[in-house]
């Protein structure tokens, strides 16, 4: 059997993600789907961290254009990424995994609150850990908190799944000219603006020096060779 690469990572799921084709909500057949990708890699002993963002149901930045104080539309953002946490916990669950969903917001008859150590060592013990509530304040996007929490727990890897193969100069559903980067470095991504992740969450991996991996998460079995080493999607570094 050939080797990990990656024994410990911090997966970036969308809210969008759960949502299919439906844009809002959660679709049950994407979950699953999901959820039986996250149960394949688990399987190989990978320890995985989880945050799902919470777009599917709110997103803080929009709701703050439409007259909600943005602090009040942020907390509300929160939230969202809770149920979307729950959700995946129960998903996984039904696949026999052993998990735990941890908020950065006090919610302790729901599910726990954040707490570095408890994590590590649900790690350590093969669970899926699931990070809730972006980082607990507002302004701060999901992406930096998996930026946060994947350095706090010491993963070898972050990984954002999107919906496109990796990171192009622009949006490639609209452009059919944009140039695709295997590899780039955090700064040159800030530089062109490339807006792969906001720049809070790019300049914290860069002074960590924690690679990021920008994949396709349609991409069947993309998950499973990239642990092991395959050069999928873009690699940031």
């Amino acid at each position: 059997m050939p080797q990990l690469k990656y024994n410990r990572i911090l997966l970036k799921l969308s809210g969008e993600a759960l949502a299919g084709n439906n844009g809002y909500g959660i679709d049950p057949d994407v979950l699953g789907q999901q959820a039986d990708s996250i149960a394949e890699l688990s399987h190989t002993g990978v320890q995985i961290g989880l945050v799902i963002g919470g777009g599917n149901i709110f997103r803080g930045a929009k709701l703050a254009k439409v007259g909600i104080n943005h602090v009040t539309g942020d907390h509300m953002g929160m939230l969202a990424t809770v149920i979307n946490a729950l959700s995946m916990q129960d998903a996984l669950e039904n696949r026999n995994l052993k998990t735990r969903v941890m908020s950065a917001i006090q919610i302790s008859q729901i599910c726990e609150d954040y707490s570095r150590r408890r994590a590590i060592r649900d790690l350590e013990q093969g669970r899926v850990t699931l990070f809730a509530a972006g980082t607990g304040n507002p302004f701060f996007t999901t992406d930096s908190a998996a930026s946060l929490r994947a350095i706090e727990i010491g993963a070898k890897l972050l990984i954002k799944a999107t919906n496109v193969d990796g990171v192009y100069s622009t949006n490639p559903h609209q452009d059919s000219s944009a140039k695709f980067y295997p590899s780039l470095s955090y700064d040159q991504a800030l530089q062109e603006n490339l807006e792969v992740m906001d720049a809070t969450a790019l300049v914290l991996c860069r002074d960590h020096k924690l690679p990021i991996r920008i994949l396709n998460i349609r991409n069947s079995g993309a998950l499973m060779r990239l642990v092991y080493g395959a050069d999928i999607g873009s690699l940031i570094q």
